[in-house]
């Protein structure tokens, strides 16, 4: 099954139309997309069965499939590639771990729902400092506590795509790292353009993934690099708070992110970002001057 947001309503998209679930179903699913995954296995068997026909509506102007998730987390150094990438721009040997790789434990953390967009939407930037990051996302169908790795797939509503748009100055800013408020202005979690049910996809352990800016290749890698699989991740993450339907884990990136080349390469203006896993789709976001860039208003950031 294939899940899309169009005119803020859940619709099934087959092929290149869509389906309103709402009005299909005769009221017995939400016209709200928020809601739609207190019900989901109930959508699933019912999607299963249902035969197409009725309104049929052109496949065009996708949102963010899941606008509204009660939690999302983020995960960190999750591709040995990107950690390799890291420890070689600090000057560290590069096939090492961070401490919390090292350990066994994934490093976590988490974006604001605010900064979540869709599919092709603008991505303000604040600055000269932000970068992009391809990620498989993974979005919770069933309440999850305490699942074993053996479960966890069990409790997986589907999976899309997402870009985890970071600022890299105010991500490192401090005593401590500010994951969450560098990977959280509006527009830095870019969704879509449809939510895929694990059946839908050959291996969905092993998918390629990579983005684009203006046609140039910046990160290529597999979901089957991934340090902690989305089963592991799902396994750790609810061993500490429950995952709720609808919440979504950014499961990590690839190498290939701009902060660690050289000379670094960062988004400017005018750029287009293309996002993709092979499987599910892309996602094609127009990068724009926000509040803060010096290109729009307010003060330039510094290079890290």
């Amino acid at each position: 099954m294939r899940l899309g947001v169009m005119a803020n309503r859940p619709v099934l998209v087959d092929g290149d139309t869509a389906i309103d679930i709402e009005r299909a179903s005769g009221g017995r699913f939400p016209a709200d997309p928020a809601r739609i995954f207190d019900s989901w296995d109930a959508l699933v068997d019912w999607a299963a069965t249902y035969e197409h026909g009725g309104e049929r509506l052109p496949l065009d102007q996708l949102q963010n499939p899941v606008p509204a998730p009660r939690q999302v987390f983020g995960i960190g150094a999750n591709y040995l590639d990107h950690v390799a990438e890291a420890a070689a721009r600090h000057g560290a040997q590069g096939d090492a771990l961070p401490t919390g790789a090292q350990h066994d434990t994934p490093l976590v953390f988490t974006k604001f729902r605010s900064s979540l967009s869709g599919p092709y939407d603008a991505i303000p930037l604040p600055s000269r400092n932000v970068d992009w990051e391809v990620e498989l996302v993974v979005v919770m169908g069933r309440r999850a506590e305490r699942v074993s790795e053996q479960q966890a797939w069990r409790h997986v509503a589907g999976l899309t795509v997402g870009q985890d748009i970071s600022e890299r100055v105010l991500q490192l800013a401090g005593a401590a790292p500010q994951f969450s408020m560098g990977k959280s202005f509006p527009g830095f979690g870019p969704m879509g353009p449809v939510l895929v049910t694990p059946d839908e996809l050959d291996d969905p352990d092993d998918l390629e993934l990579g983005c684009s800016v203006n046609g140039r290749l910046m990160q290529k890698g597999r979901t089957g690099g991934m340090v902690f699989t989305v089963a592991e991740l799902v396994a750790r993450i609810s061993a500490a708070c429950p995952l709720l339907p609808g919440d979504v884990i950014f499961t990590g990136t690839p190498a290939g992110v701009g902060a660690f080349r050289e000379p670094p390469l960062f988004l400017k203006p005018g750029d287009t970002l293309v996002s993709w896993v092979t499987g599910i789709g892309e996602l094609r976001n127009p990068v724009t001057a926000g509040p803060g860039h010096p290109d729009g208003t307010g003060q330039e950031g510094e290079q890290p």
